[in-house]
């Protein structure tokens, strides 16, 4: 019986490799989920008065094309504005104002609760407009 030295491999034996692979693959799937799940703790509850997340501080004033002017979404004069916005700063000194005015209206609205806000010293004040298409 004689070897040939000059015949080149015709094939790989792949075998040994995918059991390396599939070796691999168990290993990770096992420090995966072993490393999922974790300790059972119980956190502390926060009182409803502290929840961060509760109410919106921020407030929208909002004058429509007949030149109304509404606090998020209640109708006010001018002088219910300044009271209610007194009140709220009372409560919450630094509160954001969102300002939203109608494309129609006239300027000089928009103006008298700029002063209100002006007089109350909110400085904080957004003005509300849409993006471009």
């Amino acid at each position: 019986m004689q070897i040939q030295d000059d015949k080149p491999y015709d094939d790989i034996n792949i075998t040994p490799m995918l059991d390396l692979a599939y070796v691999l693959l168990v290993i990770f799937i096992l420090m995966c989920t072993a490393s999922v799940q974790g300790l059972k703790v119980d956190v502390p509850k926060v009182p409803n008065k502290a929840d961060p997340l509760g109410k919106p501080k921020t407030k929208s004033i909002t004058v429509n094309s007949e030149g109304k002017v509404f606090l998020n979404t209640t109708p006010v004069t001018l002088d219910q504005l300044a009271s209610e916005l007194a009140r709220f700063k009372a409560k919450e000194p630094n509160f954001p104002v969102v300002l939203k005015g109608d494309a129609t209206v006239q300027y000089q609205p928009i103006m008298d609760v700029l002063t209100v806000l002006g007089n109350l010293d909110i400085t904080d004040v957004g003005m509300g407009a849409k993006g471009s298409k």
